[in-house]
């Protein structure tokens, strides 16, 4: 579907028939992972809505939108077999008309020095098109993978401080065997550095492990820093942060503590996180 009048009235009527809304945002090229939030979504509500929206705002001018795999015809096809209700793919056009001049600037999670400290531009991007999804589609549930785990914490503040009557549902990161998270930006990756990019996962458990055995954090990550840029990465960050704020965090007692690394092998850029 990629019109408001034929989304809307899609969803009057699954309004008057009471269905429950759970919707899944990806920009396509799917995987396992998306597929993974797709059947969670179906178990909490009636109805699924799955948008495709390969979104330019959040991308930079040196950044790989022109490259971004585009295969919808695929995503649908995988999104048949798992019984979604709807798909809303809209185009460029009808997400930002021509004079569009509204932005959602995030503060709280958007703004800690991870990923906003690399990517400015980035949740600014996300926050407004987001923004835009659930007012369209008007979800009573909104699923997001906690692989993407600031942009995660991101969307829930603004749920809640703009009153979006949608819920953020989290859904566990998938994952290859080897540990490797899923991601679209995986297929940039060569044959060697397919064999190297493991070795992020492996840090972050052994790491998470060393501080949940009462091991030193800052001594921890120093370690774990060095053994990323030991296997051949370009290390943006590896961090503890307090799981629900994000806060920088030196010690156990501080709270619930989350893990967050993002490096780069060749030109692709890996992000990952895990619990301690």
């Amino acid at each position: 579907m990629h019109n408001l009048p034929a989304l809307n009235r899609t969803l009057a009527l699954w309004r008057s028939h009471r269905d429950t809304i759970a919707l899944v945002p990806t920009m396509g090229a799917l995987h396992a992972g998306h597929i993974s939030l797709v059947k969670l979504a179906g178990r909490r509500a009636d109805r699924v809505v799955v948008s495709i929206f390969l979104n330019p705002t959040q991308f930079a001018p040196h950044e790989d939108f022109t490259n971004y795999p585009r295969i919808l015809r695929r995503d649908i096809s995988q999104l048949t077999a798992v019984k979604t209700d709807l798909v809303w793919s809209p185009s460029v056009e009808t997400m930002y008309r021509s004079g569009f001049a509204t932005r959602v600037v995030p503060e709280g999670p958007a703004m800690v020095g991870l990923e906003d400290a690399f990517r400015p531009h980035f949740f600014s991007g996300v926050a407004t098109v987001v923004a835009k999804l659930f007012i369209q589609c008007r979800p009573d549930i909104a699923v997001f993978g906690e692989k993407d785990y600031q942009q995660l914490k991101v969307v829930t503040q603004l749920a809640r401080d703009l009153d979006l009557n949608t819920r953020v549902v989290s859904a566990p990161t998938i994952r290859e065997r080897d540990g490797l998270a899923l991601s679209s930006r995986n297929a940039y990756l060569s044959t060697q550095e397919r064999t190297a990019a493991p070795v992020l996962y492996r840090v972050l458990s052994d790491c998470a492990r060393s501080i949940a055995a009462g091991g030193p954090i800052n001594r921890v990550l120093e370690d774990g820093r060095a053994a990323i840029a030991g296997a051949g990465f370009a290390l943006d960050y590896l961090e503890a942060r307090h799981a629900d704020t994000l806060a920088p965090i030196s010690a156990r007692r501080e709270g619930p503590i989350r893990l967050l690394v993002a490096a780069r092998l060749g030109k692709t850029r890996l992000i990952d996180n895990v619990a301690v």
